[in-house]
């Protein structure tokens, strides 16, 4: 069991599923990956429901805010700080733009919403009482997250200068080279992809990879629930067996299982 108590900063710490179809996204990621649900009711702001496993919180899952009528569902993913209004502040001047924030969260954290300098969106979380994902890396949460931009250095130097992460080049054979980013502590908690790896017409973003058992048996299974393959499974030796799936919403994600056999 894999369960978390504090992230460093530079960690991603809590992710978030951005739908039009709350029920539809429920129902969908319920039955692929056995979640559980806490309802919590904001009044006039609709219902944010936090996924479970095992009373463990994995994330959240939000209706659209308004202006996004229309807009296909969108994974989210937040990184820790130490301080947000300080990092915050440093958004702008590292060529990144500020959307929203800072501002609290009740009482669970502080938190604001930016865009590195490539377009990819990332929230930032200073946690209080809630620190974000509760459990991960095991089978039903998440297990890796990764900028995927058009400019690989230019998104990781905005990270530097942001939050103080590191990124180091990964060989990854014929495969190429992958830049992995590291927290303020050295470690390794994702990676930078080229926006060209993936289909024509993807934006800048960062994306999540869940943990499963038996990624062929998870593609399977999404199709059946209504969601889409968008990119084939594939073996990466040294890393594992993964596949990129489309919700029936349009919400893109990865799943990942173990290093594949040799």
């Amino acid at each position: 069991m894999a369960t978390f108590e504090h992230y460093e900063q530079g960690t991603p710490s809590w992710i978030e599923l951005m739908t039009p179809d709350q029920s539809a996204a429920l129902k969908f990621y319920g039955e692929l990956f056995g979640w559980s649900y806490d309802d919590h009711d904001l009044g006039e702001m609709g219902h944010y429901y936090i996924p479970t496993m095992d009373g463990d919180e994995i994330g959240g899952v939000s209706g659209q805010m308004p202006g996004m009528e229309g807009h296909p569902a969108v994974w989210g993913v937040y990184l820790a700080v130490d301080d947000v209004d300080a990092a915050t502040a440093k958004v702008e001047a590292a060529g990144g733009k500020v959307e929203a924030g800072p501002f609290d969260v009740n009482t669970n954290g502080r938190m604001s919403a930016i865009q590195d300098p490539t377009g990819a969106r990332v929230g930032l979380w200073q946690a209080r009482d809630t620190i974000g994902t509760q459990r991960a890396n095991e089978p039903g949460t998440p297990t890796w997250n990764e900028c995927v931009t058009s400019d690989v250095a230019r998104a990781a130097k905005f990270y530097a200068d942001v939050l103080g992460m590191g990124s180091e080049a990964m060989d990854m054979g014929e495969a190429g080279t992958y830049t992995v980013l590291t927290n303020v502590a050295g470690r390794q908690i994702g990676g930078a992809m080229d926006l060209a790896m993936l289909p024509p017409g993807t934006p800048a973003h960062w994306n999540v990879y869940f943990n499963v058992e038996d990624v062929d048996e998870s593609v399977a299974e999404a199709e059946r629930l209504g969601g889409k393959p968008m990119v084939p499974a594939m073996d990466v030796p040294g890393v594992g067996r993964m596949a990129m799936v489309s919700d029936p919403q349009g919400a893109t994600f990865w799943v990942m299982s173990g290093e594949a056999a040799a």
